[in-house]
């Protein structure tokens, strides 16, 4: 059994997704027969909590995040551990924090979602998004196994079982759900609840999900009146995506969760990181973007209300976007893909082994 280290943090501001996806691996890790220790300098009561519900082990560690404290403590933990791999999940990890980690000697997965040309010291890469190939990613990690693509998105263990059931016809599927990631870090979620209540369509029903690390979840949950719920760490993502037949999401991780069962989907991009994904979904069909960056949060949210409605009330257009995410090469078995690449034997070394991975 291979011990695997994952380091990624969360917080009210950076968000929850780091970790949340990881968690996916890890769940795919189990399966098969792996450990995963998660290790974190910053986190939240609610992820904790939702670590050890699920029955993983997870450690606090010494910051700041990407100083020399945080690296010492990540190769002490990968030595207490005989950790086998390390994943690396994070935008504040500098090249030589990612330069001393791969030194300690365990392979290291790293999760990238910008391919802005900055090496990354990494035996693996994974980028998700439907455009990763043309990355430069053989510049910033040569020699890496290259997990690119949406057939490596991953997808935590209860949607997966979810995405194999049979679609239903978007007249089947009577819920918008607004969802702004685990801590919503620009407070949209109320403004578009409020926003899209006052123009509820008749046999709409509105869900929006709170995670527990947002700092306005109590707020948000005092919205809920007839026809519009909020639920806060929603234990059932995989079920309530299948009822949805329109989200209006973040564009983060939970992107490849409501592709994997084919939601028409409003995503709104409240990070920069989010920006060439949101874009790729956008071309591809299945989704409509929106750009919250920089504005007012009342403005953002009268926006990405008045054009949630409007796809809202075009039943044909919903009906094609679902079709269109129906259509990708998304399977749902992104995290086991690369819970086998990174306990796997490391392939031959040559460009046609990095591009089988990139194309699996």
């Amino acid at each position: 059994m291979a011990v695997i280290l994952i380091r990624a943090d969360a917080s009210p501001i950076i968000g929850t997704g780091h970790v949340m996806r990881c968690l996916a691996v890890a769940e795919a890790l189990r399966e098969q027969g792996h450990e995963a220790l998660f290790a974190a300098v910053e986190s939240t009561p609610a992820i904790d909590h939702r670590l050890t519900a699920d029955g993983f082990r997870h450690v606090s560690i010494a910051g700041p995040v990407g100083e020399a404290a945080d690296l010492a403590a990540t190769r002490s933990l990968l030595r207490r551990e005989h950790g086998s791999a390390v994943m690396l999940d994070g935008y504040r990890f500098g090249e030589a924090y990612r330069a001393g980690l791969q030194a300690a000697g365990a392979r290291v997965l790293a999760w990238d979602d910008l391919g802005d040309g900055t090496p990354l010291h990494a035996d693996l890469v994974v980028n998700a998004a439907p455009q990763a190939a043309t990355l430069p990613y053989e510049a910033m990690a040569p020699g890496a196994i290259l997990l690119l693509g949406p057939g490596y998105a991953p997808l935590r263990r209860e949607v997966r079982l979810a995405a194999q059931a049979p679609r239903r016809a978007i007249a089947d599927r009577p819920v918008l759900l607004v969802t702004f990631g685990g801590s919503d870090p620009l407070g949209l979620t109320g403004p578009v609840l409020t926003a899209l209540g006052k123009a509820r369509p008749d046999g709409c029903r509105i869900v929006a999900v709170v995670g527990g690390s947002n700092p306005r979840a109590a707020e948000v949950a005092a919205l809920a009146r007839d026809g519009i719920s909020v639920e806060i760490d929603c234990p059932r993502m995989g079920a309530l995506m299948a009822d949805t037949g329109l989200a209006v999401s973040a564009g983060g991780g939970t992107m490849g969760e409501l592709a994997a069962l084919a939601v028409p989907t409003l995503l709104v991009v409240t990070a920069d990181n989010q920006a060439m994904a949101s874009g790729d979904a956008a071309q591809l069909g299945w989704s409509s973007a929106v750009d919250a960056r920089g504005c007012d949060p009342a403005k953002a949210a009268a926006l990405i209300a008045e054009r949630a409605l409007a796809l809202w009330t075009d039943a044909g257009r919903r009906q094609q976007m679902q079709d269109a995410a129906s259509g990708l090469p998304l399977d749902g078995q992104g995290a086991l893909r690369i819970a086998s690449a990174l306990t796997g034997p490391a392939p031959k070394s040559g460009s046609a082994a990095r591009r089988r991975a990139a194309l699996a």
